[in-house]
């Protein structure tokens, strides 16, 4: 177990971790259960200011031949023009715009999130940045859990297939969640 360094109380600069890093998705499918997924590609920088989060900024790109779904044929479908068009729009993007504090303590991250190349103003709920630890090798790292929904349609993510029984085999709604680990001056 790492030892606690000390809080954050000056501006710092943070790398993403992208071995201890994950982005995740869930969306309904055939109506009647959520399948998840999730992309490994995930590399970015934090720039945190305790004293002021308006002084704080984070940017992250995912790269998106990386979404992993437990089903290979599915994987190289949501690759294809159906979905993300990965040969075309081969990242994700995202660059906040304002980092707030919300009522509850949590931290809102606003900013513009690119997807097969749309981009659309999103919030994330953010939970951390977790007190900072010394790994064993003497970095200084940090945690956070970041949420948002989204509708996949407004980033052309429109394919779909009509079900006999009706409804569709792809919900709109999808929920993202980040599960990011930060190393300082990485």
């Amino acid at each position: 177990m790492s030892a606690a360094a000390s809080p954050l109380t000056a501006t710092t600069t943070w790398t993403i971790d992208p071995v201890h890093s994950i982005a995740e998705f869930r969306v309904r499918h055939l109506m009647i259960s959520n399948v998840r997924g999730h992309f490994t590609g995930v590399i970015g920088k934090l720039t945190f200011d305790p004293a002021s989060l308006a002084d704080s900024h984070v940017e992250a790109s995912i790269d998106v031949a990386t979404i992993d779904t437990r089903d290979p044929q599915r994987d190289t479908h949501l690759k294809s023009a159906d979905f993300f068009e990965v040969e075309k729009f081969p990242t994700l993007t995202f660059s906040s715009s304002r980092v707030t504090r919300a009522s509850g303590g949590s931290v809102v991250v606003s900013g513009p999130l690119t997807i097969h190349g749309v981009t659309r103003e999103v919030e994330f709920t953010v939970e951390g940045p977790t007190p900072p630890v010394k790994d064993p090798w003497g970095n200084t790292r940090v945690g956070v859990s970041a949420s948002t929904k989204i509708d996949r349609r407004e980033f052309g993510l429109t394919f779909n297939a009509a079900l006999e029984t009706g409804g569709v085999m792809v919900g709109e709604e999808v929920a993202i969640t980040l599960e990011l680990e930060f190393v300082q001056g990485a």
